[in-house]
């Protein structure tokens, strides 16, 4: 399979050739402050291969001290963009960064001991086609 993604500004593009053996909505700490929502959205291959097509706009990667969490953004705009990780072993694509269709749907949720107070029972609340008048 090949997968097409971007950030938000369109300044870095990317291709994936290969399919994702796992898909995960992370609820750590880090992932809920990186992503500043209630978890992550994941897709990971050790087969898969990340080519860049386009960067006008410089990829940044941030690792907080002490830990094994790997955060690639773009400087422009600021969104999520995939990165190689465990020595190059691993590849991570955040879910929302393809433009491609993804037919695979989550694994599950993992780290859910860290999960938000507030994130309980979403499917409950009041859902909107746009924002709200």
């Amino acid at each position: 399979m090949e997968y097409f993604g971007s950030c938000l500004c369109k300044g870095i593009k990317f291709n994936v050739l290969g399919d994702f053996e796992s898909f995960y909505l992370c609820h750590c700490r880090y992932c809920r402050k990186d992503t500043g929502s209630a978890h992550a959205a994941n897709l990971f291959s050790t087969t898969a291969k990340l080519n860049w097509i386009k960067t006008e706009t410089e990829i940044k990667t941030f690792q907080p001290p002490k830990s094994d969490h790997v955060k690639a953004f773009c400087t422009n705009c600021g969104s999520a963009l995939p990165n190689l990780q465990m020595d190059g072993k691993l590849l991570v694509v955040p879910a929302g960064c393809l433009d491609t269709h993804l037919e695979k749907r989550p694994n599950g949720h993992i780290f859910i001991s860290d999960k938000a107070c507030w994130d309980e029972s979403l499917e409950e609340i009041n859902k909107f086609g746009r924002f709200p008048e």
